[in-house]
Order: C-alpha cells, then sequence, then structure tokens
C-alpha cells in the first residue's frame, strides 16, 4: 500500500490518478477534495499524530509531499509537518519513502531550500529507506499563478536574463509513480524541463498562446521585495523570496537535467506542450 501525502495538490492529485491500478491511499485533509480523487483516502493533519498512524496502517511505501514555504517566526511549518510522518512512518514500519523537495535545497538555505535541506538530512538518518526528487520550478505555476508575479497583466520577477529549466507537474508526477513502484533507493534526481527559458522567452510565448501582449518586468531584488511588502508580505519574507531570485538571476536553476527520462523512459514536456495541454486555464489565467 501506498499513502500519498498532499494528494490533492499540484503534484500530488496527478500521482493519485497515475497510481490507479496500485493500492493506493491519498492522505488529505478537506474529505470533499478526497472524494473529487475518486478513490480510497484518508483524513488527517500533519499536525495529528493520530490521523498520522491511522492513515499509516498497512502501508509499506510513502510519498512525502507538503505546501511550500509561508511567511512565518523561526522555522518553517513544514519541517516539523514533515518530520512527524517520518517519525510516524518508522513506528508504523513503513519500508521506502520517496520524498518531493526542491532542487538545490540545503541546510542553511533561504525558505523552501532550508526547510526541505533539513527535511531530507532527517530522512536519510530515519533508518528508512528513502529516494528524493528535487524538482525545478513548477510550469504549473503560470496557469495558476502560484509564486508567479504579475503587474498589470505582466510578468513581474527578479531573474535578469538567467534562463530556467522549468518542469510540468505530469512529469514529476511520472517520476514519483516510478520510483513508488519501482523503488530507487539511496537516490536523488534533480527533475527539470528539456529546455532552459528566460521569462522574457517566456513572456513571449504567453503573449502567441493567449493572444495579447506579455511582457516580463525586471527588477533589481531590493525593488522587487519592496515590491513584495505592498502586496502584505512580511519583509523578511519578502527580502529572502527576492535573494532566491537573485540567486536564480545567476543561472543556478538554468541546467538540463535527464532524470525525467531515466525514470519514466520518455522526453519530459516542453513549455509549448504544456501550454497546448493547459489551454483553457491558462487562457483563463490570462
Amino acid at each position: 500500500m501506498i499513502l500519498v501525502t498532499g494528494a490533492s495538490g499540484s503534484v500530488g492529485r496527478r500521482l493519485v490518478r497515475r497510481l490507479a491500478g496500485t493500492p493506493t491511499t491519498a492522505f488529505v485533509r478537506d474529505p470533499a477534495k478526497g472524494d473529487a480523487l475518486g478513490g480510497r483516502y484518508a483524513v488527517g493533519d500533519f499536525d495529528d499524530p493520530a490521523t498520522l498512524s491511522a492513515a499509516l496502517k498497512g502501508v509499506d511505501r510513502v510519498f512525502l509531499n507538503a505546501g511550500g514555504a509561508v511567511p512565518a517566526a523561526g522555522e518553517q511549518p513544514m519541517v516539523r509537518q514533515q518530520l512527524a510522518v517520518i517519525d510516524a512512518a518508522v513506528a508504523a514500519g513503513v519500508s521506502h519513502v520517496v520524498k518531493l523537495s526542491v532542487w538545490h535545497a540545503r541546510v542553511g538555505g533561504k525558505l523552501a531550500e532550508g526547510a526541505h535541506g533539513v527535511i531530507e538530512e532527517y530522512l536519510k538518518a530515519s533508518g528508512l529507506a528513502w529516494t528524493i526528487l528535487q524538482p525545478n520550478g513548477f510550469m504549473q505555476n503560470f496557469s495558476t499563478g502560484t509564486a508567479v508575479t504579475t503587474h498589470d497583466g505582466h510578468l513581474l520577477g527578479a531573474y535578469g536574463d538567467a534562463g530556467v529549466s522549468y518542469v510540468d507537474c505530469e512529469d514529476i508526477a511520472a517520476a514519483a509513480a516510478a520510483t513508488l513502484t519501482d523503488p530507487r533507493p539511496g537516490e536523488t534526481f534533480v527533475l527539470t524541463g528539456p529546455e532552459s527559458l528566460t521569462h522574457s522567452e517566456i513572456a513571449e510565448k504567453l503573449s502567441a498562446f493567449v493572444g495579447r501582449g506579455i511582457r516580463y518586468l525586471d527588477l533589481p531584488a531590493a525593488d522587487f521585495a519592496t515590491h513584495l511588502t505592498t502586496l502584505g508580505l512580511p519583509d523578511s519574507f519578502a527580502t529572502d523570496v527576492a535573494t532566491l531570485f537573485a540567486e536564480v538571476a545567476s543561472g543556478r536553476l538554468a541546467p538540463v537535467s535527464t532524470d525525467v527520462a531515466t525514470l519514466t523512459s520518455r522526453s519530459p514536456s516542453t513549455f509549448d506542450t504544456f501550454l497546448r495541454e493547459n489551454a483553457t486555464q491558462i487562457r483563463a489565467a490570462w
């Protein structure tokens, strides 16, 4: 039995669909979202140990997945929550955990990179067999608005002219399904798309697809942080986000990995394919 945490999210719901036919339980907080997934689910919360223990009964593999970084004083909540899942998995006799992380996760990093770094190290020391998936930014960010800042209908950021090899969540889910059904213990895989695009190039593609002019507006990191505070984000969080964007401008998210193809035996989706396959949602968003 596989337990998929974060089952109603961008990756989780796609993974649940791909695991149809394999004994799987989706772990959700909202029963309505569990119903929408159309299969077996358990209702619970990472902060409620009893619900974790109940959901893990009879489970031998876990997909460890949760939300991203949030404005918070001190440690990111995801650290406490995912460590609780790992502890519960050990107690339940789980054999293998596949963790969804982020590229460049490391202890001491900013926001999600630092939080996932702590969680990765804890998982590796837990005694459980583990596999870590480190995806680049999600293409779906451009269809949902998540982590994409816009201004008057244009893209806004502090990426400079550096490329980013964004990855489709469908490819992340396919890689996760592969490692859950054919375990690759002790390995870390970096998941990217097949091409590196600048945000100006992405804006051009969006323009052509939705039929209106969309530009990428680049700001210095400090000005971008100031802009984020006008949207209501705390100063410290906005500064950390802007710092990460500035690191992207150095080109650290531009390389292209072959790990999606290694795990799934097919090439990952291009940004153009992503646009075509999500046309209704993208046109509604833009």
